[in-house]
């Protein structure tokens, strides 16, 4: 379990949404996505459920990233084990922030990657009980 610091319980006492992105479901790929695997993000999910603190769920769908039809049941089930979701969405992948790496010339990790569609996120909504 991550250690909740006394500044951040005592500001999620003045909290009434947290908006929490998974970035990845799977602790392996997220590492390999962000660089971190996402043990931190998924204990404060729990936290938060355990201390009765609403919060939307949010994942971008990536087109061969997060989109793996086992990680979106995964990501389910993490999501019906909370109790105070009140919100589940999924956000479409795109190219607009692009322009940051360039103008650093840094590589864009993405680049092969197409944007998701309205497809993409429907296919995702249906396997996670959505629709």
């Amino acid at each position: 379990m991550i250690d909740i610091t006394d500044d951040v319980k005592e500001l999620l006492n003045y909290t009434d949404l947290v908006l929490l992105d998974i970035k990845h479901i799977n602790p392996d790929k997220c590492k390999e996505l962000v660089g971190f695997s996402n043990e931190k993000e998924l204990n404060f999910a729990r936290y938060l459920s355990d201390n009765n603190i609403d919060m939307w769920i949010r994942q971008v769908l990536i087109p061969g990233i997060t989109d793996d039809e086992n990680d979106l049941i995964s990501l389910k089930k993490l999501v019906e084990s909370l109790k105070t979701v009140k919100k589940f969405e999924f956000l479409k992948y795109h190219t607009m922030g692009k322009y940051k790496w360039t103008d650093l010339k840094i590589a864009y990790e993405l680049e092969n990657i197409r944007e998701a569609t309205d497809s993409d996120v429907e296919r995702a909504k249906k396997i996670c009980g959505l629709d």
